[in-house]
């Protein structure tokens, strides 16, 4: 990680809870143990969408329990709320950066948050949007 502070896309959360992806899960747990208190920042959205994906899309769910108490230290980290002005902010970037509104709204997460850095595998890494640089940490 080459910023103070990162915003994380769900993809990162769900690979360190992923055991049917072993060397994603090692880095993807790497990342959130090496951050610096206050580093990492996450989104209300980011947080659903870990939920549902671990506990219904992986090919080895997590129990409820166990996803809903990751959730709940997940949560820990400091949250961009979803809002109107974040879902205004969104459709300008999905507009201007041709992404879908979900893949925009992780970004606006990002700039709402002073994230200069978001680590995701689902951009294009070394992309620049905005004022947010992104990174893909499986690389």
């Amino acid at each position: 990680m080459s910023a103070d502070k990162a915003f994380l896309d769900t993809n990162v959360l769900v690979y360190a809870f992923d055991r049917d992806e072993p060397a994603k899960c090692e880095r993807a747990q790497a990342v959130l143990a090496s951050a610096k208190p206050g580093a990492l920042t996450v989104s209300a959205q980011v947080l659903g969408e870990f939920y549902v994906t671990v506990t219904r899309k992986l090919a080895r769910p997590l129990e409820e329990t166990k996803a809903a108490e990751a959730l709940e230290w997940l949560g820990l980290l400091p949250v961009v709320a979803l809002d109107a002005p974040l879902v205004g902010a969104a459709v300008r970037v999905s507009r201007s950066a041709q992404l879908s509104y979900w893949d925009a709204l992780i970004v606006a997460a990002a700039q709402a948050a002073g994230c200069p850095l978001l680590l995701s595998e689902d951009l294009g890494d070394g992309q620049t949007i905005g004022t947010v640089r992104v990174e893909n940490p499986f690389r």
